[in-house]
């Protein structure tokens, strides 16, 4: 057997196990290869794992090294056969979650405070209240005290320094100077972002959003010209997150698809007979007993007429029989887990943000499979006081196409910057669709514990100031329309989080070992 192969189902078993490798633990076992079976180190080090109260996601460097020195200097015979099941049925199965009560409260649902007609006066009330709650959480920061209306700004003295909190409603480059325009619900103003401006400022200035909301540092030019000096985003403050007293996990998961040729049937079945106890090694089934809640961000069906030739793509065509097809799937989810569900936009709710629950005229069986809380998208809920963000994640789209460093392989990154924006959708216009309440719904202003969001179909997982960063991939495999997008899906693999503790466990339903 050759080194590429050693690694190669020495990573699969990890991976298939629910752990990931960082890239010095990577390297470890590439080096290791060349004179020993890396697979026997593996799976003395998930027995390791399984075995601690706390899970890590990832496998790092140190670890490794020091099992190594156990299983190869002590004269233990590397593995030669095939990888041993981990993913293999057992009878007995004791949940812990079982004998825990439920813990959820709905802290925010837009699903009974939409209402709009579309007039021109909603439109203006809409930016109006956006500007006007990001401004208030700008004005919390300590370095935006003393930021004045534009009205003002526009009277001060040439070469004074001021700051002012404006909305960014143009962005135009021009002989390598960027130029931005700058609104309040009074005046406009021109910046100019001079290329001396300095690198930490520079990025700030090419990251900002269209219709983002933002502190300028500047100092005041001529006539309605400014020269920036920095950006203060509205941000998140550094946090200690809130953490459930008891072990309890939430599975998060989204982008089902069903009805879709390509959604993976097998894949999502061999997670429900997880949930179920009927799944698993040692380690996963003890996971799979700690489960209370499972989070769905959206898409729980393909949808009728999304996208251009749908059709053609879809092995049920009805929209009421993919609701009826989902909710035998998730009928199949154990009774004492709490079951949370958000549109996306395949499903059927209306496509501008905020969306109201899933209506029960279109899903009548999902709502008759069982007890289930069916909110709004985006919408915030507490599980064991930790509280979740979830949002479905249309705009990421947006956010990938303009963001310098961004795309959809990064949705974290994505994420970290509305985060950093206080907005779920700061661009209007664009590919999300936002109704003109009266309200803005979609401004963050919890600063959530978890933020839970799908719709790239790529698993990533990240902390930013202590909140949680969870984008749940997908349970269908790589489109058409991806594959011309150059987007590689993450399908089938659910993270799975501690929340006494927020550590992230992650299981990989694509493989099988036997």
């Amino acid at each position: 057997m050759s080194e590429g192969e050693k690694l190669q189902r020495a990573v699969s078993f990890t991976i298939a196990a629910g752990y990931q490798l960082d890239k010095e633990a990577f390297d470890f076992l590439t080096t290791l290869s060349k004179k020993e079976d890396p697979l026997s180190l593996m799976e003395r080090t998930i027995e390791k794992l399984a075995g601690l109260p706390e899970n890590p996601l990832f496998v790092d460097r140190k670890l490794l090294e020091e099992m190594a020195k156990d299983v190869f200097q002590k004269g233990k015979p590397a593995s030669s056969g095939s990888p041993r099941p981990i993913l293999e049925t057992r009878k007995s199965f004791r949940p812990y979650a079982k004998d825990t009560d439920a813990n959820i409260k709905v802290l925010d649902d837009p699903t009974d405070k939409v209402c709009t007609t579309g007039s021109a006066e909603e439109y203006l009330q809409y930016f109006q209240d956006r500007f006007k709650k990001i401004k208030k959480i700008l004005r919390r920061r300590i370095d935006t005290k003393s930021a004045m209306p534009i009205s003002e700004a526009l009277k001060a003295p040439v070469n004074s320094k001021v700051k002012i909190i404006g909305m960014v409603t143009e962005k135009r480059e021009s002989k390598k100077r960027l130029f931005l325009k700058f609104e309040d619900l009074e005046a406009s103003v021109t910046v100019l972002v001079p290329h001396n401006i300095g690198k930490e400022a520079m990025e700030k200035a090419q990251t900002l959003l269209l219709d983002q909301v933002i502190c300028v540092s500047a100092i005041k030019g001529r006539n309605k010209l400014f020269i920036a000096k920095d950006f203060i985003w509205p941000d998140v403050p550094q946090k200690t997150p809130h953490k459930a007293s008891l072990p309890v996990y939430a599975a998060l998961i989204s982008d089902l698809h069903t009805g879709s040729q390509m959604f993976m049937e097998n894949e999502f079945n061999r997670f429900v007979s997880w949930l179920n106890g009927n799944f698993g090694n040692k380690h996963a089934r003890n996971l799979a007993s700690h489960v209370k809640y499972v989070v769905i961000a959206g898409d729980l069906v393909d949808g009728i007429g999304v996208y251009p030739g749908q059709m053609e793509e879809l092995v049920i065509q009805d929209i009421y029989e993919q609701y009826r097809e989902v909710a035998k799937l998730i009928a199949q989810i154990p009774d004492y887990i709490e079951v949370v569900i958000i549109p996306g936009n395949h499903d059927a709710s209306r496509k501008a943000l905020p969306q109201p629950a899933i209506p029960r005229d279109y899903a009548e069986p999902l709502y008759e499979a069982r007890k289930m809380y069916s909110l709004g998208n985006p919408c915030t809920i507490s599980l064991h006081e930790v509280e979740l963000l979830l949002y479905h994640g249309r705009s990421l789209d947006d956010v990938a196409a303009v963001a310098p460093n961004v795309s959809v392989q990064t949705p974290n990154k994505s994420m970290k910057l509305l985060l950093q924006s206080r907005h779920l959708a700061p661009i209007y216009g664009e590919r999300t669709p936002i109704a003109p309440e009266t309200k803005d719904f979609i401004v963050i202003e919890r600063v959530p514990d978890i933020f839970h969001a799908g719709h790239v179909h790529v698993l990533k997982c990240d902390t930013y100031r202590g909140t949680l960063l969870v984008n749940s991939g997908a349970w269908q495999g790589q489109t058409d329309y991806q594959k011309r997008m150059g987007v590689i899906p993450t399908p089938g693999i659910v993270p799975i989080v501690n929340l006494q503790t927020l550590h992230v466990s992650t299981i990989n339903f694509t493989e099988v070992y036997g």
